[in-house]
């Protein structure tokens, strides 16, 4: 499938640390938990390091399979603790745990992924093992910020930080013919 990518560059880009393709060795899936992909885009305008940037992933796929690009492979965008130097962050538009991310009676992630959302990551992570030589691994936002917090509805109790892309992602689908090996914390 060919991959069409729309630039639509965060304004703060040039700001986010160089690297060279070759640095960059494994791709981290992410949910957006947000209800659409302009809300992702605000979240991902906001400046929030003293840089003079914010949070966002690389590439954001939308429900109908439209790949928008916020931030170039080689800058370093902030979408995972600890993994940023070496990693692409894909964001797929999901509503997740969207607006109560940490409240314990809504921790669910039922929203589907869409077939065409999926053709079109299958089809970028295949263009991204052509441009990022060392490209060899992926991984679940989950499966790398393991960390819990108190829940907002109850302290006492506590549920996951990050849970995407969550259990409704198709993991097997994706990897399939990837040639990408998945990796946990």
């Amino acid at each position: 499938m060919p991959v069409t990518v729309h630039d639509h560059f965060l304004p703060y880009v040039d700001r986010l640390q160089a690297r060279p393709a070759d640095a960059v060795t494994l791709v981290v899936i992410h949910c957006t938990e947000l209800p659409d992909l302009a809300m992702a885009r605000e979240y991902g305008e906001r400046v929030l390091h003293a840089s003079g940037t914010g949070n966002s992933g690389h590439y954001y796929v939308d429900r109908d399979g439209r790949i928008e690009r916020y931030v170039p492979g080689t800058r370093v965008a902030h979408h995972v603790r600890g993994y940023n130097p070496a990693s692409i962050g894909i964001e797929l538009v999901n509503t997740g745990r969207y607006p109560d991310w940490f409240d314990s009676r809504h921790q669910a992630m039922d929203e589907p992924y869409p077939p065409a959302q999926i053709a079109a990551l299958k089809a970028l992570l295949a263009r991204l093992r052509d441009e990022f030589p060392a490209l060899r691994q992926i991984a679940g936002h989950e499966d790398l910020d393991i960390a819990r917090v108190a829940a907002s509805d109850d302290p006492s109790r506590e549920v996951p930080r990050k849970r995407d892309p969550g259990p409704r992602f198709p993991w097997d689908e994706v990897l399939a013919g990837a040639a990408l090996e998945r990796i946990r914390a």
